[in-house]
């Protein structure tokens, strides 16, 4: 073999390479950089559309043979480079932004590479590494974690001080769906009375929490309403650690996030370590494991019980009758209200008053809030006509089965007499149920008169298709391409619902 050949290999290996870690350093980012996830992209790719990972099985033959004939490093490394071949040919190919923390992923990333290459000085040993740039971007993640929470250690030390200082009630808020509505809902039957700030968005975790602190809480705040949102045990005790709570709710137990989780019954584990550190907790009793809960933690805390259910022992309940709800703060008074838009979720309302109720917000004012108009959220069931006379339901920050069916009856009321268009990539991270909700919802689809189903992409394809009927379902690669579809053949009046949306790092 010539000098010649081992440079041309070394170069194709390290282009490979390259390649693989941009692919992989992007996923990354796309998942807030949580180790593990990178390999689960991977699997899921490898599951839901197979042949996109045939450069893969030939990158591993080649890599195998190339022990033996080393020149076949080359095609090993750039095959396995080019796969998953969905995800690395998309065009444009979006480049990960390098900021401080990417790079620091990317020079740890580098230098196992690096020090794989020295150590076994074998084009074949480096070939193969690429096959598993995934899981090794996974490694490295891990191994910085500690390092990255000591970095960010000053900006949470810097938020806690000023949360002492300060001194508002803290209103801690989770719950599998629902956190960012409720947020909105607390903040809205807050505001009369109170100098009421809320963290921002979905900005739900420890770096989230502490730059909305750092940011925008003010010497006059009253009353801090944190959103605090989970992955695995361990991570709302953090927060309230952190950011105690003197009030902490929990709006349902859903299967979000279950694929992370693994069961039920560590996600309410996982959601009731919010209620450790508060003085009052608002819990939802129509979930049988926070009617459990609100029984048992009754003895030590002030326990509000909400319920959507007009047969329940409640303080608060928010019942729908018919385009409507009732709201009824149990010895304080009944207010008949409008759905507010899109629909929402009467247990939201519910847990936001009784919020407001232990904060001591008259009930004079909630009435007078609720009955002028409660707040929608961003990409929830947004509804709007477009100027061709269509309208559009915007729901693409919705990922759940109860929200979704909530997002398809609107649009059953909005398209009566009319097309309804659903185009849905369907919902992520429901673990073992994920299949089942998807197909079920492609169901619902099917008994919405004159309704069409547009899947987007292969995340979910196979359970979408089998839920429904070849003549009432497109296929499409893109949401671009979805909308192509839809825009030479929707009228006036049809609906057009865009139901959940995927980073583009999924199938």
């Amino acid at each position: 073999m010539s000098a010649g050949l081992t440079a041309a290999e070394w170069m194709a290996i390290a282009a490979g390479t390259a390649a693989a870690d941009l692919t992989w350093w992007r996923v990354a980012q796309r998942e807030h950089y949580e180790p593990g996830r990178n390999t689960a992209m991977l699997r899921m790719w490898a599951t839901r559309t197979p042949v996109s990972v045939v450069p893969y099985a030939v990158g591993a033959v080649c890599a195998a043979a190339a022990f033996r004939y080393p020149v076949l490093g080359i095609p090993a490394a750039l095959a396995a480079a080019a796969a998953p071949v969905g995800l690395v040919f998309r065009k444009p190919f979006p480049r990960p932004a390098f900021t401080q923390r990417l790079r620091r992923l990317a020079g740890g990333t580098v230098a196992v590479q690096v020090a794989a290459a020295v150590a076994f000085r074998s084009p074949a040993v480096s070939a193969a590494l690429v096959l598993f740039t995934a899981p090794v971007t996974d490694a490295v993640l891990a191994a910085l974690k500690p390092v990255e929470a000591k970095l960010g250690a000053k900006f949470v030390t810097s938020a806690r001080a000023r949360l002492t200082q300060v001194a508002p009630d803290v209103v801690a808020i989770t719950g599998s769906y629902g956190k960012t509505s409720t947020k909105a809902y607390v903040e809205a039957l807050l505001a009369p009375e109170k100098n009421v700030f809320a963290s921002p968005a979905s900005f739900n975790n420890m770096m989230g929490l502490s730059r909305s602190i750092n940011d925008g809480l003010s010497g006059s705040t009253e009353v801090f309403v944190a959103e605090m949102g989970t992955y695995g045990p361990g991570e709302i005790r953090r927060l309230t650690e952190t950011f105690p709570p003197r009030i902490a709710a929990i709006t349902t137990i859903g299967e979000a996030h279950l694929e992370r989780m693994g069961s039920r019954a560590a996600i309410v584990t996982a959601k009731l370590e919010i209620t450790e550190r508060a003085e009052i907790v608002v819990l939802n009793v129509d979930v049988p494991e926070l009617a459990e809960a609100a029984d048992r933690l009754q003895s030590s805390k002030t326990v509000v019980r909400v319920s959507t259910r007009p047969d329940t022992v409640a303080d608060v309940r928010v019942v729908p009758d018919g385009g409507a709800w009732v709201l009824t703060d149990e010895g304080r008074g009944t207010a008949r209200i409008a759905q507010p838009p899109g629909g929402g979720h009467p247990v939201n309302l519910a847990i936001a008053t009784g919020i407001a109720r232990v904060l001591g917000v008259s009930w004079a004012s909630i009435e007078a809030t609720v009955a002028r108009k409660l707040p929608g959220v961003a990409h929830r069931a947004e509804a709007s006509v477009n100027e061709a006379g269509i309208h559009v339901i915007d729901d693409t920050y919705n990922a759940n089965p109860d929200g979704a069916a909530q997002a398809l009856q609107l649009a059953r009321s909005l398209g009566e007499g009319h097309r309804v268009w659903v185009v849905t990539p369907g919902m992520v991270e429901l673990g073992s149920s994920q299949d089942q909700r998807n197909r079920e919802f492609a169901e619902q689809v099917m008994a919405t008169p004159g309704a069409t189903l547009v899947v987007v992409g292969g995340t979910n394809r196979r359970p979408l298709v089998a839920g429904s009927t070849p003549d009432r379902t497109v296929l499409v690669n893109s949401r671009q391409a979805a909308m192509a579809h839809i825009s030479g053949k929707a009228e006036p009046g049809d609906v057009v619902l865009f139901e959940n949306d995927l980073p583009d790092h999924y199938p």
